[in-house]
């Protein structure tokens, strides 16, 4: 039987991503996702809780993130759920993330902005849908 890890968010950019290059010359993209709830509790008050998630992105989708993501941006990202384990002075830890690669999906949602050119829909596939405001020449594949 076929297994499945796959996560599905849509959230806010808590900062511009991280950008750094791996040794083969391929961008790898790193940031935080906030995502919110929010409901009323017994008393009739308005209570929100947010989660925070950690996002990677590698191959082309990491090059659109350095152009178009930004701070506040909001995404809907499709990917893996990664745990790294390690030990740091004899205290195991974990962590979470989610990855994007090959097959993942990153869709920028929300307003289009005047201070950055928005991409409608991108996947690992290096598949996109621009808006009417880039240029087909702007597009890096």
């Amino acid at each position: 039987m076929a297994s499945l890890n796959q996560i599905t968010l849509i959230g806010n950019v808590g900062k511009d991503p991280e950008i750094r290059f791996l040794p083969s010359g391929d961008a790898v993209a790193n940031f935080s996702l906030a995502t919110s709830e929010s409901w009323k509790d017994k008393s009739g008050e308005k209570q929100e809780q947010t989660q925070w998630h950690r996002i990677e992105v590698f191959g082309k989708l990491a090059d659109i993130v350095q152009n178009y993501v930004t701070k506040g941006s909001k995404v809907y990202v499709q990917g893996q759920m990664i745990y790294d384990e390690w030990e740091k002075d004899g205290v195991k830890r974990t962590s979470a993330k989610v990855k994007l690669g090959f097959g993942a999906k990153l869709i920028l949602l929300g307003e289009k902005s005047s201070a950055s050119k928005s991409v409608a829909s991108l996947t690992g596939k290096a598949k996109a849908t621009a808006t009417s405001d880039v240029n087909s020449d702007d597009v890096p594949f």
